[in-house]
């Protein structure tokens, strides 16, 4: 069951609705004493519904959950569409864009938003393991940058993440920086991919991939570091790799 509402996020897009997800598995009426990990994904107009999708295909996550069991509560929020609006609030840090000029990100901003007031409502309104080690987040393309600045300035907060085909391009040495200075846990887990006919489409792509991924693992973090074969950068290809990130993260 995927249920829909409408929130604001008021440091970013003022009084302006967008529209928000939560799935809830099949036991979740059956058992009401049960309680269950939480996902929170990026860009959730694309995480369930074809028709809500911005290119008319979604990632089909509630059909992957139902055909496969898997007991967890998945939450997600749709973006800022407006101009530039979804690069600066998934950008954790400023950087230079070639097309789009200096882009201010506002990703910091997100991710309180995020921690400070969608997960306590989440928490407060459904029966939720709201701890640490149940708590996870997953995104792709600049979502997948924000999955994983999320698990690593938060880590406190989060202890499992899947960033898929990761904009680590934008800012490749700030992004070294940032995981650098982080203090990640070496319980942390994290699924990180690329598609192989996705890898070359930016110059700094493969060797930020590269570093980011050594860097990670001298933190001692449980990395799962893949190059899909075929893979390109679209909701198709991520669909497929969803069974994949859900084993590689436990879940």
């Amino acid at each position: 069951m995927v249920i829909k509402w409408n929130v604001t996020i008021p440091k970013l897009t003022g009084v302006k609705t967008r529209r928000a997800y939560i799935y809830l598995p099949d036991s979740y009426d059956k058992e009401p004493n049960r309680r269950y990990p939480v996902m929170y994904m990026f860009d959730g107009h694309n995480v369930f519904f074809d028709e809500d999708a911005t290119f008319g295909k979604s990632w089909g996550m509630n059909k992957y959950m139902e055909e496969s069991g898997k007991e967890l509560i998945i939450v997600g929020v749709e973006c800022n569409h407006d101009g530039n609006g979804r690069i600066i609030e998934y950008s954790p840090m400023n950087y230079e864009n070639s097309s789009m000029g200096q882009i201010k990100g506002k990703g910091s901003i997100y991710m309180n938003w995020l921690i400070k007031e969608l997960k306590p409502y989440i928490d407060s309104n459904y029966r939720t393991l709201p701890d640490r080690l149940n708590t996870i987040l997953a995104g792709s393309s600049m979502g997948g940058l924000m999955a994983l600045y999320g698990v690593a300035c938060y880590n406190h907060v989060f202890q499992r993440a899947a960033c898929l085909s990761p904009s680590l391009w934008v800012a490749p040495g700030k992004v070294l920086e940032m995981v650098a200075r982080a203090r990640i846990k070496n319980d942390t887990c994290i699924y990180l991919d690329y598609g192989a006919l996705e890898m070359f489409n930016h110059a700094a792509n493969a060797e930020a991939l590269i570093s980011t991924s050594h860097l990670l693992l001298t933190k001692r973090v449980n990395l799962a570091f893949r190059v899909v074969p075929g893979g390109t950068h679209s909701e198709a290809s991520w669909e497929r790799q969803i069974p994949i990130f859900m084993d590689c993260l436990g879940l």
